[in-house]
């Protein structure tokens, strides 16, 4: 008995010393798509602070994993082994709407939010030669050529998707949908004149803006972004549609206590050190840090309004 105790004594301290010494390899950080979108500045700036915050031994390696509108990248994070060693950025609304609009190999209840990071309002955007320079010259335009202004966005149920769809709605014009891998594809595509339209995030957007080589026609924000205070809201200008995406940290299920608590640590203060919000600033991110208890719960919730608005508004036809 006595040497049965001994035993157990030495095996709790070997697991209390390993978990102690997490990370002692590197950790892959997923992100769901390609890279030089808005997720993938994200996580490329945001990792080295989280690095810093994780201790000396930490290293964080940045996997793009697009496609399917993020399912490919969200699955395998879902599917990863719940240590700690992959985590990844995990997107509203697609992480929430590919398994409401099709049978997906993942769900919410497969994933530990861990904390978000980014709230990203949604924007529309076109070449300065376009000649369409506001809503109210989108809007003419589409009616006078219905189906005929194309627009990018990163898939399928998309906050990108979404918005334009609410916009169709509230308006009552008609737009063609072309879907891209990730955001990157999508600028590409309206900068090299393939589509007529860019719905993207406003934060992706702006840069462009500032050089001259996009014109934004709006904000899908309840107020102004202060990354682009000279940007009207869609409901300044009598609109009233609020889209955007939230970015944050996820890990898989079942990730162990300790381990998840020094993962929300570390994002945390990764997101308030003073460096990471000055390249945040230089890199245009929406920053909008929420616990793991809160972020768990704003994902909850959009969940239930994407699941009630599937049964009445469908955004893929069946």
């Amino acid at each position: 008995m006595k040497t049965l105790a001994i035993a157990s004594a030495i095996l709790a301290l070997g697991i209390s010393a390993a978990h102690a010494e997490y990370p002692d390899r590197p950790i892959s950080m997923i992100v769901s798509y390609s890279a030089g979108g808005g997720t993938d500045i994200a996580a490329r700036t945001l990792a080295p602070f989280i690095e810093k915050y994780l201790g000396d031994d930490a290293s964080i390696v940045v996997l793009n994993k697009p496609g399917a509108g993020g399912e490919i990248g969200f699955t395998e994070l879902a599917q990863s082994k719940p240590d700690g060693y992959t985590i990844g950025f995990i997107n509203t609304p697609n992480l929430l709407t590919i398994p409401i609009q099709r049978k997906a190999r993942y769900s919410l209840e497969s994933l530990t939010p861990i904390a978000n990071v980014i709230d990203d309002p949604d924007a529309f955007s076109f070449l300065p030669s376009s000649n369409i320079s506001s809503l109210e010259e989108l809007i003419a335009y589409a009616k006078e050529h219905p189906g005929e202004v194309t627009y990018g966005t990163t898939g399928l149920g998309s906050d990108d998707h979404l918005s334009a769809l609410e916009f169709e709605r509230k308006t009552g014009v008609k737009l063609k949908h072309i879907p891209f891998p990730g955001n990157a594809d999508v600028r590409t595509a309206v900068l090299g004149g393939h589509v007529m339209m860019a719905s993207m995030n406003i934060s992706e957007t702006i840069a462009d803006v500032h050089e001259g080589n996009l014109v934004v026609l709006g904000q899908m924000a309840a107020e102004r972004w202060d990354g682009a205070p000279d940007v009207p809201t869609f409901r300044e200008q009598g609109y009233d549609i609020i889209m955007g995406s939230m970015r944050g940290i996820g890990a898989p299920a079942n990730l162990p206590d300790d381990v998840k608590a020094k993962l929300e640590a570390a994002v945390k203060a990764a997101v308030e050190d003073p460096e990471f919000q000055e390249k945040a600033k230089q890199q245009h991110l929406a920053l909008s840090y929420l616990d793991s208890k809160d972020f768990l719960a704003e994902l909850q919730s959009l969940n239930a309004t994407f699941e009630e608005l599937w049964k009445t508004e469908p955004w893929v036809q069946q």
